[in-house]
């Protein structure tokens, strides 16, 4: 038989970001195959048009990444609190990106933002149900 050790709760959320952290990057990636995106990146007529837009870009998908850490570094309280916050946050993006991505061309988008969203809702659920000790 093999053993199944018990998973410390910080550990289950840090490796939950970083499976949603590699997604973000993987459909961030992917798109560049899409029509026209490289040519858009290239005459800089996207969404990402500014200064500012890619800093706030930056700013919000820095909290998955940071998110990792922070998992296994704070105290619980915090952890908690910040885990639901963001959880729920990423998720309720995740679904209205996906929502709007419609495109045949963006199908992957689809599928990668409705699975981060579930990852995303699992980081919720694991803090919400965060082991009384």
């Amino acid at each position: 038989m093999l053993e199944n050790s018990k998973v410390n709760i910080k550990i289950k959320l840090a490796a939950l970001w970083t499976s949603v952290t590699l997604c973000y990057l993987y459909g961030d990636y992917f798109e560049l195959y899409t029509p026209d995106k490289v040519n858009s990146l290239i005459t800089g007529e996207n969404n990402l048009d500014s200064p500012t837009k890619l800093l706030i870009a930056s700013m919000i998908l820095a909290i998955s990444s940071v998110m990792v850490a922070a998992s296994i570094i704070l105290k619980p309280k915090l952890n908690r609190i910040l885990n639901i916050i963001f959880g729920t946050l990423f998720t309720l993006m995740m679904i209205i990106i996906g929502v709007y991505s419609t495109n045949e061309w963006y199908l992957f988008y689809v599928f990668l933002a409705f699975l981060e969203s579930i990852i995303t809702a699992l980081i919720v659920w694991y803090a919400w149900k965060w082991p009384k000790g």
